[in-house]
């Protein structure tokens, strides 16, 4: 078992990389023929192919169908319960089934004729991305017909060492978290798979490692394609763990604008006001806002002028998303005008947004009463009882830090 000591990053002892599981990744890895694969547009490789261009040309391989996430195969949705439909590849003519409308798991009718399940999917590493839960229902699917599965594993662009906020309380699980998981895991896409086949009983799926010697991050020189039309780089990512929560209020968290999750405000807030209260504090640790007023062409207040800030991150190593979104939120809810919003929220509709992203009614509360010092306290990770819960799933060797 991989310890979480620190070692030899590499995912197979190559530091000359970087390369993902699709990089690496010859016919002789597929456990059969017929393949469907589970993926999407932002999957690449380091020659900026598709994961289906490069299933589809493999040799021996009989790409028969392909499932896609939410956002779509193509990344074409742009919000939370925006549904796609099934339809068929435009050059190949094989079904491209979603997994994100009338169902968010496969039916048997999916995998029909399948000898084996491929997953390809970039992640963002945040326990809120639903990535990875289509690919947890797509393993159970595939475990109730005996077919084995596959994950290339992918870079997760939050890092590998950082873990922030508790897991989720029992009755807040949903498919923004579907599995007890800190805010930010720390976990690549393989490590979850096994991770989930662990709590869900199912078989080991096979993973192809990805080879780096940098696990902070999104390494430098490969390519980004956006997984979701709201991420549009890295530096998206890194900010999301905390400013997703955003998404919880009435606030615009940067949709409709080139730089969302980075840009949020309000036509009601001081935007002067919030970033002297935040510029400086340990919240906002690695960090700067700066005053900013925009006008977003969709989404919330679209056409408004709002006022608020840019989120600059400016030392990745002091900074902590998860703990500088609560404090925003904060800062916030001193202004009258910001409240949270109502249910649904992802398929959840007897639950409040901000308690099933946050894990707990208790952050809702704390940023109510404009408890700054208790967010704070409530932002940490339980280091031991993570590496407890997934240790014997880990891949790479590292060690978890808050």
């Amino acid at each position: 078992m991989p310890s979480t000591s620190e070692g030899n990053a590499a995912g197979n002892g190559i530091c000359g990389g970087p390369l993902t599981g699709l990089d690496l990744l010859v016919p002789g890895d597929v456990p059969g023929r017929r393949v469907a694969l589970l993926t999407h547009h932002a999957a690449v490789d380091r020659r900026c192919r598709t994961a289906a261009e490069v299933l589809h040309g493999m040799p021996g391989i009989e790409l028969a169908a392909l499932l896609g996430p939410q956002h779509g195969f193509w990344g074409q949705t742009q919000d939370n319960m925006i549904e796609w439909s099934t339809h068929p590849h435009p050059y190949w003519g094989i079904p491209v089934h979603s997994l994100y409308g009338e169902s968010r798991e496969p039916s048997p009718g999916m995998l029909s004729g399948i000898d084996c399940v491929v997953v390809d999917l970039q992640d963002v590493g945040s326990r809120y991305y639903t990535y990875v839960y289509a690919m947890a229902l797509t393993m159970r699917c595939a475990a109730r017909s005996g077919i084995p599965v596959l994950v290339l594993d992918r870079f997760n662009p939050a890092g590998l060492t950082r873990v922030e906020g508790p897991v989720q309380d029992g009755d807040m699980l949903s498919y923004v978290g579907m599995y007890p998981l800190p805010v930010r895991h720390g976990m690549s896409t393989g490590e979850l798979a096994r991770h989930f086949a662990v709590l869900d009983g199912l078989p080991e799926p096979g993973v192809k490692r990805f080879a780096t010697c940098d696990l902070e991050g999104f390494p430098r020189g490969y390519p980004w394609v956006h997984p979701s039309p709201n991420m549009p780089t890295p530096a998206t990512a890194l900010v999301y763990p905390g400013m997703c929560l955003l998404e919880a209020t009435n606030l615009s968290e940067g949709r409709g604008t080139c730089r969302p999750f980075e840009v949020f405000g309000a036509p009601w807030l001081d935007e002067g006001g919030i970033c002297d209260g935040l510029n400086g504090s340990e919240a906002l640790a690695g960090a700067v806002l700066s005053p900013h007023r925009f006008v977003p062409t969709f989404s919330k207040h679209a056409g408004e002028t709002c006022r608020g800030a840019i989120l600059t991150v400016t030392d990745r190593e002091s900074f902590r998303p998860f703990a500088a979104g609560l404090a925003i939120l904060a800062v916030c809810f001193r202004s009258g005008g910001t409240g949270w919003r109502p249910p649904p929220y992802e398929y959840v509709y007897d639950r409040m947004p901000v308690d099933i992203l946050s894990g707990s009614p208790r952050y809702r509360a704390a940023v109510e009463a404009g408890d700054t010092a208790l967010l704070a306290g409530m932002a940490g990770a339980d280091i031991p009882a993570h590496v407890r819960a997934v240790g014997a799933s880990l891949l790479y060797d590292r060690s978890f830090r808050v």
